[in-house]
């Protein structure tokens, strides 16, 4: 699967939960907030409930209204993208129930990307707008922005401070993925366990490879099929709502080879020869060639 093809937003508002999670119950988290009409949405809106001091380096700069804006690792970040995120605060500014009812200094914009994005950070130079850089990957637009404004480059994050949000990334090192793994398996709640597996499930497409790799280690393959047997739950309960066996199957066999799980463990999973396995499979890259 190309990178392309991969749904990152999802991911990165579980992400975002489980970062925030020690501050998350002081903001309403909104997703893909709609500004006017509805043709313009912010990715993630969260807005101060409590007005307490956040613990996160993210949310330092947080006040009562934070923008929070996602670039993929295939998105451009450049002085244009700069200014319409900007813009999105202008208008959200504007939109009070009266003039100036939301004040400047109360909101916030945050992009967050996983790698720098140079030719901006050159803009910046060369138009003598000051940086900051209070936090490891955390950078601070001093000069020439009407609200607070933060740019959070994710693979300069500090690795155990930020694990979620550095997921979020096709190029993962095999120490990465085992101790993302390991963060997951360690989690109780329900609803921290479920934005968990959504990041690890991204981490995993985006990492194909390496993802591989470690389905060949037997006690990884084993955490891995434990820390996502929830998901594969809900998979199989789907299928069998759908009411044909062939179809309960090939929607199996295709949930666990997403969990890179081997083609001969899935076979005995959904009681097919692996032959059978991987015809389906084949049938499958077939259809999406097409």
């Amino acid at each position: 699967m190309g990178d392309k093809e991969i749904q990152w937003h999802p991911p990165y508002i579980a992400a975002m939960n489980l970062e925030m999670e020690e501050d998350r119950d002081n903001f309403m988290f909104v997703p893909e907030y709609t500004l006017n009409t509805g043709t313009l949405k912010i990715d993630l809106f969260m807005e101060s409930i409590t007005n307490k001091p956040v613990s996160n380096e993210i949310g330092k700069l947080f006040r009562e209204y934070n923008i929070v804006e996602y670039k993929n690792p295939n998105d451009t970040l450049d002085i244009d993208v700069f200014i319409k995120v900007q813009s999105y605060a202008g208008l959200y500014k504007s939109y009070g129930e009266k003039p100036d009812s939301r004040k400047v200094e109360s909101i916030t914009v945050s992009l967050v990307r996983e790698a720098k994005p140079k030719k901006l950070f050159k803009y910046f130079n060369e138009h003598n707008i000051r940086i900051s850089n209070p936090y490891k990957g955390i950078y601070y637009v001093l000069d020439k922005v009407w609200f607070s404004t933060q740019i959070i480059v994710t693979k300069e994050l500090d690795k155990e401070k930020h694990k979620w949000l550095r997921a979020l990334s096709g190029k993962l090192e095999e120490q990465d993925l085992r101790e993302l793994l390991d963060a997951v398996s360690h989690l109780k709640g329900k609803r921290e366990k479920e934005y968990a597996d959504s990041v690890l499930e991204v981490a995993l497409k985006a990492n194909k490879r390496l993802a591989e790799k470690l389905r060949s280690d037997e006690n990884m393959s084993k955490t891995l099929l434990e820390i996502m047997e929830p998901v594969l739950t809900e998979v199989k309960q789907e299928c069998k709502e759908k009411g044909r066996q062939e179809g309960r199957q090939e929607g199996m066999v295709y949930a666990y080879y997403e969990m890179n799980v081997s083609t001969n463990e899935i076979a005995k999973k959904v009681q097919l020869d692996e032959n059978e396995v991987l015809e389906i499979l084949r049938r499958r890259n077939n259809n999406q060639d097409d």
